[in-house]
């Protein structure tokens, strides 16, 4: 039996089953759930670390163990800005309680490995678990959790992958619908900040940029193009750079609202008026976009709903039985919306 360092009895872990069966948390996951690639000997050696131990290795035992198997985990990095995560777990908070689930949120450590990360969800006791970017575009993190016997809802993933459900919006369009709203202001030196390079969405909205500009015949300058990670000091840095050009964009975009509020920033300190000399917008519609001055012209992108439907086709894969669940198709794209505030005028003529 195991105990806690204050003696109290303390139920195995993955982990656990790993450290004395001498194999890795991946191979436990493997061996408990029937998969292939585990050698006779492994799978002996978990099978008596199970026995020794008392793990109970999937959902439904764990129900019969008198441990309940509707926990559902949420799964985030730490480059995920505060806002979107709120705006996740608000979603995710929601529907937990019309599905009569419990939530869970589970941090991922700096620098980890995708085996630590599945022996975490797993020590979690979840049924299922909702990863957003860039998790969720991780193959080695995927197999890992199909391997564990765990049901997977990606969140915006840069593309569909068999046996996974998933919920997004089209980032390339949003953008695109953008970059010509502030054309059609009359703005043709537009800049624009990107996000967090390993966010597949930051690369699409990058593209729907560019593809606005060539579409108004515009060619793309490198100097209007400064990278962010999605935070409001990357913003700050970006927004220095472009408003110290010595011809200065009229228009600025950014990937984010944290960026672009960065941006609205620096604009203050150089005195330069925002929207009369320059216009600023975003991306996401956090509650953070209207509660600066100016409030922030923006893309909605509806976080919270898909979130909310992020959980329900969880629940709708593991207990398609419960009564009153509605259908969802395992592929949903949620439509976006331009949302106007006081961020935004007709670009100035020079």
């Amino acid at each position: 039996m195991l105990r806690n360092d204050d003696g109290k009895h303390k139920l195995p872990t993955l982990h656990d089953v790993a450290e004395l069966a001498g194999v890795s948390a991946m191979t436990v996951s493997r061996a408990l759930n029937g998969k292939p690639r585990v050698s006779a000997k492994a799978r002996e050696a978990v099978e008596k670390a199970v026995a020794e131990l008392g793990y109970v290795p999937n959902p439904s035992a764990r129900m019969l163990a008198g441990r309940t198997s509707r926990r559902i985990a949420l799964l985030h990095s730490e480059s995920m800005t505060s806002a979107y995560l709120g705006e996740l777990l608000l979603g995710a908070l929601n529907e937990a309680p019309e599905r009569n689930v419990h939530l869970t949120v589970e941090q991922c450590p700096p620098t980890p490995s995708a085996e630590d990360l599945v022996a975490q969800v797993a020590d979690a006791h979840v049924a299922g678990v909702i990863l957003a970017a860039p998790l969720c575009d991780w193959p080695e993190l995927l197999s890992g959790l199909e391997a564990a016997g765990i049901a997977v809802v990606a969140v915006v993933p840069d593309e569909e992958r068999e046996g996974i459900a998933s919920i997004s919006t089209d980032d390339r369009r949003a953008a695109y619908e953008m970059t010509g709203h502030l054309i059609a202001l009359g703005h043709r030196r537009i800049g624009f900040i990107g996000g967090n390079s390993r966010h597949r969405s930051s690369t699409r909205r990058r593209q729907g940029y560019l593809e606005a500009l060539a579409a108004h015949d515009l060619a793309p300058e490198e100097e209007l193009i400064a990278s962010g990670d999605f935070s409001y000091r990357s913003g700050l840095t970006a927004a220095e750079a472009l408003l110290s050009l010595p011809e200065r964009p009229t228009a600025i975009f950014a990937c984010n609202d944290d960026m672009a509020a960065a941006a609205i920033t620096i604009a203050h300190q150089r005195r330069i008026n925002v929207p009369g000399e320059l216009s600023i917008c975003g991306f996401d519609d956090t509650p953070l976009a209207a509660a600066i001055w100016p409030s922030l012209t923006t893309i909605r992108q509806p976080i919270r709903d898909m979130s909310r439907n992020a959980m329900a086709l969880l629940c709708q894969r593991l207990w398609p039985d419960d009564p009153g669940t509605p259908h969802r198709p395992e592929r949903l794209r949620l439509p976006f919306e331009l949302v106007r505030r006081q961020s935004d005028a007709i670009a100035l003529m020079h």
